[in-house]
């Protein structure tokens, strides 16, 4: 198997950062620290929502979800599911000669545009079992002398279907400790409110995460032992941060700015302050293969390979900023927004703000909200944001990471920030154009379907919502005919 280069991938579900390598202070992980120890750990990746499926789909597309069609969880209820013209990571492997497959959580559709050749999915947090899975795998593929790639969707640290577990109560292989952390002494993230609830949740939560951080140490052994894992690209991410208010389904920080480590043979371990996304992952891996395709023909994967930064802190100028996009959850969860990050500031555009935030059904079930909604205190608080402004946001967010990293005070109306808010909605506005956003809007409506319309006279005024007060459109100050596509910069 000489000269084959193989794809090892690791999805966590809903971690965040909650992992010692990453400065947790109350949870270890061994197995985890370890790979971290030998690759290129990201301290800045971002996700491009917050939402199982959408994430996922992001990082096998290389497409944010407007993009690739994968708008919300792709249940069998809901049927969100990618475009049939996307091309997606097995479909790209296949290609290359690979053996590709895929154990545990799948969570995209449909099979067509996801053709894994070898797909076990499974709803278990066994992860000796998905382990002994992963070592039949790589077993088959060295008799063969195959490439491989081999994608792992952990069901770990996601919650359970009770109101505050995450399957720590089921028994599993015996080659799996359990966790023992207890409500008492458990780290409270500052994006979440300290209350029994949560305490109680945050230990289950971690208890999950230590038995993860067992199945990454396992599958990474049975790749050790088959004698592939100095060709091979391994990559630990998650899908989106901790399943908790302010965290899963926002595009605060907490949701989605996760841990990125990937273990490349030949390069040196450090630690990349390098901004990244997860439209990077798949030009990556790519890249890695020699596959033709790394830089989309059509135009459409903006993402780039991480290749060059791996073994390197070295910061690169153009990787200082990223983008995001989040439209549903569940179905019922319609809330629309952007956002742009740069190493200081962050600003989101909420296309549906006149709408109250949504809940996602396992959020609204759980034990730390219980609390919050019953708090007794005059006014009601969700880690350091007030009840009120996490369900009713404004139509545009600015905030200032380096003072407030929790997204806790919007500048927007800071007259002292508004060349950067300008900057920012300016190159949002041109990314949205570049990948053809049709949730950019302007008067409360899409400028992708009405663009046939601004060509042929029509006078849209250039003003983020329609304004009731003042709806006439035969003002000054309309928005101008512009590209979209691939010949938009950004």
């Amino acid at each position: 198997m000489e000269g084959h280069k193989n794809v090892l991938l690791l999805i966590a579900d809903d971690l965040g950062k909650q992992l010692s390598c990453y400065g947790a202070k109350s949870i270890l992980t061994p197995n985890i620290d370890r790979l971290a120890g030998e690759a290129t750990q990201f301290d800045y990746a971002f996700a491009s929502t917050a939402s199982c499926s959408g994430s996922r789909s992001v990082i096998y597309t290389g497409l944010h979800t407007h993009q690739n069609g994968q708008y919300g969880l792709a249940s069998h209820r809901h049927h969100f599911v990618t475009f049939d013209h996307v091309e997606t990571l097995p479909h790209l492997l296949n290609q290359t000669g690979h053996q590709t497959g895929v154990l545990g959580k799948i969570h995209v559709g449909p099979t067509n545009v996801y053709p894994w050749k070898v797909a076990k999915e499974s709803v278990t947090r066994d992860v000796a079992f998905i382990a002994d899975q992963a070592r039949s795998f790589l077993l088959d593929v060295k008799q063969s002398q195959q490439p491989f790639s081999l994608t792992v969707g952990f069901h770990d640290p996601h919650r359970d279907q009770t109101r505050g577990g995450f399957g720590n109560d089921a028994e599993y292989d015996s080659r799996i400790t359990k966790g023992n952390y207890i409500a008492e002494n458990v780290e409270v993230p500052s994006f979440i409110t300290d209350s029994n609830g949560a305490r109680s949740e945050l230990a289950e939560y971690y208890n999950s995460i230590h038995r993860l951080d067992q199945g990454v140490g396992m599958i990474l052994d049975a790749l050790d032992d088959s004698g592939l894992a100095q060709s091979t690209l391994v990559i630990f991410v998650s899908d989106n941060g901790p399943p908790f208010i302010n965290s899963k389904t926002t595009l605060f920080d907490a949701g989605v700015r996760l841990p990125l480590i990937i273990r490349s043979p030949g390069f040196s371990p450090t630690v990349s302050t390098n901004m990244v996304s997860y439209i990077d992952i798949l030009p990556t891996i790519l890249d890695f293969v020699n596959h033709p395709g790394v830089k989309d023909p059509a135009g459409k994967r903006l993402g780039r390979s991480l290749l060059p930064m791996l073994g390197t802190s070295d910061e690169l100028p153009e990787f200082d900023h990223v983008f995001g996009s989040h439209t549903f959850h569940e179905v019922t969860n319609y809330w629309p927004t952007r956002f742009i990050r740069d190493r200081q500031f962050k600003y989101h555009r909420n296309l549906a703000w006149r709408l109250d935030f949504p809940f996602a059904a396992d959020l609204y079930g759980s034990l730390s909200w219980e609390d919050i909604r019953n708090s007794t205190e005059k006014e009601i608080m969700i880690g350091g944001r007030r009840l009120k402004d996490y369900f009713f946001r404004a139509p545009e967010e600015l905030y200032d990471l380096e003072n407030d990293p929790d997204e806790v005070k919007n500048l927007v109306k800071e007259s002292e920030y508004a060349e950067v808010l300008e900057s920012l909605r300016s190159r949002l506005e041109k990314w949205q154009r570049r990948t053809e956003d049709p949730w950019l809007y302007r008067d409360g409506v899409s400028l992708w379907f009405i663009r046939n319309h601004v060509k042929n006279g029509l006078k849209v005024p250039d003003r983020l919502d329609f304004d009731q007060n003042e709806p006439g459109n035969k003002q000054s100050g309309f928005v101008k005919e512009t590209r979209w596509g691939e010949d938009v910069q950004e």
